[in-house]
């Protein structure tokens, strides 16, 4: 058993102990195949990338050959990579604007496959950052549910940097709660816990499993 897979397995236990509906999506962006596929024999299923190309080298063929793994994509998805991101992605995590909801909606339909959706909502009302305004997701979700009948199950979220996390993540549980929606994808390595409590039922975790990054990454 490596470092990885202890550290992976002391979170797990860690996590469902505070809330047994908690998921762990392992953030293998950056990874090599050797550096997660003991989690893979381990029979953990949720994993996540950020690039649509990194991804596309990476698992094309682990997933013909794991067909009950989940992908999901956690970063920012452009609207002329779709096509790629409906082959690889079982959920994406970060629908963001009417032009990608449309996109993935015709993509959905061509390729006769259906992906589960989180919103994205910029929470701290970041110029820098995307996602949905809060006060704009009702007609959004709206939209993405009745008029492209794609499968919105939750709120997807990044809170400020050096800002407390919690603030924001009950906010985000709020919101989701006055929408219906019941999934919450929110909580990486430095604030899991903080997550979990709010009623995360998605962590995004790399760095606390596989440890930091080279500078490059």
């Amino acid at each position: 058993m490596n470092q990885s897979h202890k550290k992976f397995l002391n979170l797990f236990n860690e996590a469902k102990l505070l809330n047994k509906k908690t998921r762990i999506i392992v953030v293998t962006k950056s990874q090599s195949f050797e550096d997660f596929n003991s989690l893979i024999e381990l029979g953990h299923l949720d994993f996540g990338e950020n690039r649509i190309q990194e991804t596309k080298k990476k698992w094309s063929n682990i997933l013909t050959s794991h067909t009950k793994l989940n992908l999901h994509l956690i970063g920012h998805l452009q609207s002329n990579k779709v096509t790629d991101a409906v082959n690889l992605f079982n959920y994406i995590h970060t629908l963001d604007s009417e032009k990608l909801a449309l996109a993935l909606s015709n993509e959905e339909k061509r390729k006769n496959k259906k992906i589960k959706y989180f919103i994205q909502i910029n929470i701290g009302e970041e110029s820098q950052k995307t996602g949905i305004e809060a006060r704009h997701l009702k007609s959004f979700k709206e939209y993405c549910l009745h008029v492209l009948q794609l499968n919105i199950i939750g709120l997807m979220c990044i809170p400020p940097a050096r800002l407390d996390s919690f603030i924001f993540f009950k906010k985000l549980a709020t919101i989701a709660e006055q929408e219906n929606l019941h999934e919450l994808s929110m909580g990486m390595s430095d604030d899991y816990k903080t997550a979990i409590q709010c009623g995360s039922t998605y962590l995004r975790i790399g760095r606390a499993i596989f440890g930091e990054r080279s500078v490059n990454d």
